[in-house]
């Protein structure tokens, strides 16, 4: 069986390597894949080396069957792939393929489903490296393990100390639809003979790997800090605030839902129809993030039911690309799932998502043909005064060392208030 399993999995790595690091389900009846950081949704998949807090990995399997689902963790480098120079006792403390065993079945839904949770670490397994991992599940009931979804998050041990700024006056524009991250990495508490080759740094905005930038070059390297200053690489477009919306009961419409209807057997969902932005206007966000709720919130992962949810950004056919709806509940992917349809009749983008009751963000990208980088200028503009969310996470690797440490990392958002 472990043979399989590790076949499997090297063909999920090879045919997901551009996507590796984006939680992704391989099964129909998975939905709601979620990785959590001691029960609050909102911070990202990131946990301390040493310290209680814990991630927990969910999801919704369509059925009220029973499935045996086991999982394994692995060790992955600073871009996400797969480490093969370590072996499993290296980084575990325990053993993989253990089984999921903390399922509830739904209640009063629509849409019968089995809700799945995994914590990590529990009473079988801790872990013993900084860095990335990735939990790959498969059922088991068959003859053969199948996957059937993948979770990544961080392990973090904080030995850099990251000083950083933001500013919309960058070396393209001067509040206008960019901005610019200034950097500097103290790594004097480690050793590091040459920062260069052994030190990653990878910079993220709104959680998305689209537009993440790898490995930028620093602008001045000292024998304790690298600095990143008028480094190009680090200008992001602003994009816009995340448009939201409520789906908390399902008789009537909540925020930005204009209308709540049924067709026999289920439920739908219509928001309010979007335009291109053509100003800024401040709206309160979650930079991506979604919520599992509804109005009752008593179990809510087992008695939120699923809504048929109508999306329509109204705008003449763009050239070029296409349009993509985006959110952490689309683990930011911009795959054929959430690419929208254009409606010549309606003059409008448009697609329907199945999503559990709550509260949601998303925002609609633009993606060039033969590109993989969606961008916002097109759909919902680009202002300098945008609120974004930027994560910085530092690696390291010694010469000769086996694996990357994640050594720090840093959350900032920007606000014009601070400037």
């Amino acid at each position: 069986m472990k043979k399989t399993i590790l076949s499997a999995i090297l063909l999920i790595t090879l045919c997901n390597t551009i996507t590796a690091q984006r939680a992704t389900t391989f099964s129909d009846n998975i939905h709601t894949l979620q990785t959590i950081v001691d029960g609050n949704p909102l911070l990202p998949p990131i946990i301390h080396l040493g310290k209680s807090n814990h991630i927990e990995i969910s999801f919704d399997d369509f059925s009220h069957e029973y499935h045996r689902y086991i999982y394994k963790i692995e060790h992955c480098n600073a871009d996400w792939t797969t480490n093969t120079q370590l072996f499993e006792s290296d980084y575990l403390n325990g053993f993989n393929d253990q089984t999921i065993d903390d399922f509830e079945t739904s209640f009063n839904t629509t849409f019968l489903y089995t809700h799945y949770t995994l914590r990590i670490p529990n009473k079988y397994q801790s872990l013993r490296l900084s860095g990335n991992y990735k939990v790959t599940i498969f059922d088991d009931d068959g003859d053969e393990p199948q996957p059937v979804a993948q979770a990544f998050f961080m392990l973090v041990e904080q030995s850099v100390s990251i000083n950083a700024a933001i500013s919309t006056d960058t070396d393209i524009d001067f509040n206008k639809k960019h901005q610019q991250l200034t950097l500097s990495i103290n790594f004097s508490a480690l050793k590091v003979n040459d920062a260069r080759r052994e030190l990653t740094t990878v910079i993220l905005q709104n959680r998305r790997w689209d537009n993440s930038v790898y490995n930028p070059t620093p602008n001045i390297l000292t024998n304790k800090t690298i600095e990143f200053t008028h480094n190009r690489t680090l200008i992001f477009p602003a994009g816009n605030e995340y448009h939201k919306f409520e789906i908390l009961n399902v008789h009537y419409p909540t925020l930005n839902v204009d209308r709540m209807q049924w067709f026999d057997p289920y439920y739908h969902a219509t928001l309010i129809d979007h335009h291109p932005a053509k100003n800024y206007i401040y709206d309160e966000d979650r930079n991506g993030a979604f919520i599992i709720r509804n109005d009752d919130n008593v179990d809510i992962d087992i008695t939120s039911d699923y809504i048929f949810t109508h999306f329509t950004l109204r705008t003449p056919q763009l050239p070029g690309g296409d349009v993509y709806i985006n959110g952490h509940w689309t683990q930011n992917q911009l795959t054929p799932p959430y690419k929208m349809t254009y409606n010549p009749q309606r003059q409008a983008y448009e697609t329907v998502q199945l999503l559990k009751q709550g509260y949601y963000n998303f925002n609609y990208l633009f993606v060039p043909t033969d590109q993989q980088t969606g961008y916002t200028q097109r759909t919902d503009g680009d202002f300098f005064q945008t609120e974004n969310e930027y994560i910085i996470l530092v690696y390291h690797r010694p010469r000769g060392g086996r694996y990357d440490k994640l050594a720090g990392y840093r959350i900032m958002t920007y606000s014009p208030a601070n400037q």
